[in-house]
């Protein structure tokens, strides 16, 4: 049994250390280009239409909460009237 287990040890250290990675490109002077030029955008909508409407979500999510919270304490800071 233990034998077994040893062996099955070797070989997984064995495929995992001698697995080939994948080669990616490197992208990192591109993102460097694209964040360091001076367009008179803010740096959290330069990557384009995804970064713009992540920010207008986060955004009407922010003012939504905002006001549904202050709904519900004036809601709440009037007491119900009784019968």
């Amino acid at each position: 049994m233990i034998r077994h287990l040893q062996a099955l040890r070797q070989i997984s250290q064995r495929t995992i250390s001698s697995s080939s990675r994948r080669s990616l490109p490197n992208k990192v002077a591109e993102k460097q280009k694209l964040f360091q030029e001076d367009n008179g955008l803010p740096v959290h909508l330069k990557a384009g239409t995804s970064d713009l409407l992540l920010y207008r979500l986060t955004m009407g999510l922010t003012i939504f909460g905002s006001a549904y919270a202050v709904f519900e304490i004036v809601k709440a800071s009037f007491p119900k009237k009784q019968n």
